[in-house]
């Protein structure tokens, strides 16, 4: 396998860790508002808060790795 077919399947796959973390992210956030509607703020209340500030660190660093990788194609 070449240098750029090898990057390119590292873009392909970073791109769907990005669009599954923000899935993940987008579904924990709609589970918090329901349950903010209903007013059972309680500790699955908290622990999605805290879920949702991790799981948005993983979309950063994915963008970061794909600019990173998409550079090293052009200087390819």
């Amino acid at each position: 396998m070449s240098k750029i077919e090898e990057v390119k399947a590292e873009i392909d796959w970073l791109k769907d860790l990005f669009k599954i973390s923000i899935v993940v992210m987008m579904t924990v956030i709609a589970g918090l508002c329901k349950l903010y509607l209903d007013n059972h703020i309680n500790i699955l209340f908290y622990i999605g808060i805290f879920a949702v500030i991790v799981i948005s660190l993983i979309p950063l660093i994915t963008f970061k790795k794909i600019k990173k990788h998409i550079k090293e194609l052009g200087d390819l």
